[in-house]
């Protein structure tokens, strides 16, 4: 396989909500004690200083964990303030890289290609990173870590592991590097892109390091993860195709379709599985109804309004499907891969690389009459609650006090998007 070898930089504004309070109100957040909470007592902190960094406190804990000797300035968020802030280190970004070479990866974080720049500033990566994080300090205040390396996967492993251990926080690796500073990488949840849920998994195969993953049967974790199973094998061993420009020019052309639903309260990793099967059953209804079978499955979350964030990554099937549990597999696995336990408040599936359902491909190990059984099922339901509407035949999950199957139901149209 022919390795990417690019000149990506990840730019990480240091604590980035509570630097911006700082700022605004003209103070050090290296000598500040400033938390940004929300009022109740059980809030969870969405940012500290890096001064109470640096004093043990974490950067998401809640209000009542810190120590009652540590005294602290309490300010409610401002997102308004915050998407500013943001904009102002984008327009810093856009003075060295045109936009088809930055990936916004989240309001704090984002990734640079400088590989056609090197010869026009007649620089190296590792310079103009430096002259990046003078001028976000210079115009914005804020100050920033930045990993260097030949693919974003590298780059960001750098940032997140040793940038904020250089005094100018800018740390460089290459593929050299990668059994010296991957390999020795433990727990595994420290590793980008693994979630405590993967990590578990992991371990119960003897796998407790970064080193341990790439050196496991790659096949193996395939046929136990599907294609996540292989990515994770792929970067553990630094290996990430990914280009930036293939990102921003990737349009949807496929047909596709997408159900999103924002939850009336918020939900957590176990429960909102009932919600996840239940989208898939109206996105499976509906490809069932067109004839179309999809490759591409997108799964995401959007957290509640007291954490902020979440994420949407999609997976590439080798065969199309309009099959249930084959799409609730996969975004499972991603659920298990990105999910770190925050409130949850908005789900997002979509279904895309949408073909007619011509032929079925069959898998040998499977039972081609239970295959066959499942359809006309499949058949039989939907032809059901297209005469006697939806909430005509329920599965026992929505009855449970968590499920919205039935509420959906009920609007025209349901809660599509």
């Amino acid at each position: 396989m022919e390795l990417l070898k690019r000149n990506i930089i990840v730019v990480d504004l240091k604590s980035f909500f509570a630097s911006c309070e700082c700022v605004e109100r003209g103070l050090d957040p290296f000598t500040t004690p400033l938390v940004v909470a929300g009022s109740n007592k059980g809030a969870i902190t969405l940012a500290v200083t890096p001064y109470l960094k640096n004093q043990g406190i974490k950067g998401r804990t809640r209000l009542y964990e810190i120590p009652n000797n540590v005294k602290y300035i309490k300010v409610p968020p401002r997102m308004n303030l915050y998407i500013k802030k943001s904009k102002e280190v984008v327009d810093v970004y856009l003075n060295y890289v045109a936009p088809e070479d930055i990936h916004i990866y989240s309001i704090d974080e984002c990734f640079l290609d400088l590989t056609n720049y090197l010869k026009l500033y007649q620089k190296t990566d590792y310079e103009i990173a430096e002259d990046i994080l003078r001028d976000i300090e210079a115009k914005t205040g804020l100050t920033a870590t930045c990993g260097i390396g030949p693919n974003m996967l590298i780059a960001k492993v750098a940032m997140d592991t040793e940038a904020k251990k250089h005094k100018n926080g800018i740390c460089k690796w290459t593929y050299d590097d990668i059994k010296d500073k991957f390999y020795p990488i433990t727990p595994l949840s420290k590793f980008w892109g693994i979630g405590p849920r993967m990590e578990l998994k992991l371990n119960r195969l003897g796998i407790n390091s970064i080193g341990d993953l790439a050196n496991y049967d790659p096949n193996k974790l395939k046929q136990l993860y599907g294609v996540i199973g292989y990515e994770l094998w792929q970067h553990a061993n630094g290996i990430d195709n990914t280009k930036i420009c293939d990102i921003n020019n990737h349009q949807t052309k496929d047909k596709s379709i997408s159900h999103s639903q924002v939850l009336f309260k918020d939900y957590n990793g176990d429960n909102v599985k009932i919600i996840i099967k239940e989208m898939i059953e109206v996105l499976t209804a509906r490809l069932r109804k067109s004839n179309y079978v999809g490759r591409v499955i997108g799964f995401g979350l959007s957290y509640s309004r007291n954490e902020y964030g979440g994420f949407y990554h999609s997976i590439k099937l080798d065969n199309g499907t309009d099959k249930d549990d084959v799409i609730y597999t996969e975004c499972l696995l991603i659920l298990d891969k990105f999910y770190h336990n925050e409130a949850i408040r908005k789900v997002s599936i979509s279904i895309g690389g949408l073909e007619e359902k011509t032929s079925e491909q069959l898998n040998l190990f499977e039972d081609i009459s239970e295959t066959k059984k499942q359809d006309d099922l499949n058949e039989t339901i939907d032809t059901i609650k297209k005469r006697f509407g939806k909430n005509s035949l329920l599965k026992g999950t929505s009855l449970l006090p968590d499920s919205t199957a039935i509420e959906r139901n009920g609007k025209i149209g349901g809660h599509h998007e």
